[in-house]
């Protein structure tokens, strides 16, 4: 996926209120842009580090622009923007990159499921039957290390996916859940247990149960990001 319109480059002054940003443009214009991002976006920003932000002519928009890419502390590209996830995988299936998700006959995105009241982001058709495939978008990194971590906050919502997953997966359904990994320079993913431990063993007990954890990784520049290979899943609590 290419950005468009074309990014921006500028400095992050400060996030704030978790959706607001101050930044400062290459030019010196400074704005408060959105920050699409629920998370702590821990080890991913550092005051004056390189930001990239889209632009925004909408005039019935309050805020002018939205932030994309962050230069990590540890000078990675990050793709904050977490919405992306879910158009960069929808865009992989369809061209066959994610291979294990391969030859499904229809794609229905944002499907109702499960017992709490839950939303999919994929329900995929085989001829054999559904798949339920849910999106994480990872940019947890840190220092001297190549493998990356989700999540970034305690996530009472992604502990409550996986219980739905882990549920469709007793009844015998395919379920699948997949890490977007939006950070360059990252080989593998593991769950961040230092951060939310009850995730780490909701994740546990769903594999237990027989879930599909996949990992795939970005391309990531200030002009495109697309899915471009598999990355390994640690789960042992040791890596």
């Amino acid at each position: 996926m290419r950005f468009s319109p074309e990014l921006e480059q500028g400095r992050l002054l400060i996030r704030y209120k978790r959706f607001l940003a101050d930044i400062e443009t290459a030019s010196g214009e400074k704005l408060t842009i959105h920050c699409p991002n629920t998370g702590s976006m821990f080890n991913c920003m550092a005051p004056g580090g390189r930001i990239w932000f889209s632009r925004s002519n909408d005039p019935k928009r309050k805020l002018p622009g939205t932030w994309e890419i962050s230069e990590t502390p540890q000078g990675r590209f990050a793709c904050v923007n977490t919405g992306r996830a879910n158009h960069l995988v929808e865009e992989a299936l369809l061209a066959g990159v994610i291979t294990e998700l391969n030859g499904f006959t229809a794609l229905k995105r944002e499907v109702a499921y499960g017992q709490e009241n839950s939303r999919v982001d994929f329900r995929l058709d085989y001829s054999s039957g559904p798949a339920f495939v849910e999106v994480k978008s990872v940019t947890l990194g840190f220092d001297n290390s190549r493998i990356a971590a989700f999540p970034d906050a305690v996530t009472q919502r992604g502990a409550r996916h996986l219980r739905e997953l882990a549920s469709l997966a007793r009844e015998g359904v395919r379920a699948v859940l997949l890490y977007c990994v939006n950070l360059t320079g990252i080989d593998a993913v593991r769950p961040a247990e230092e951060i939310d431990p009850a995730y780490a063993a909701a994740l546990s007990d769903a594999v237990a149960a027989g879930v599909q954890v996949l990992a795939y990784g970005v391309q990531l520049t200030p002009d495109e990001v697309r899915i471009d290979r598999r990355l390994e899943v640690h789960l042992a609590p040791s890596t």
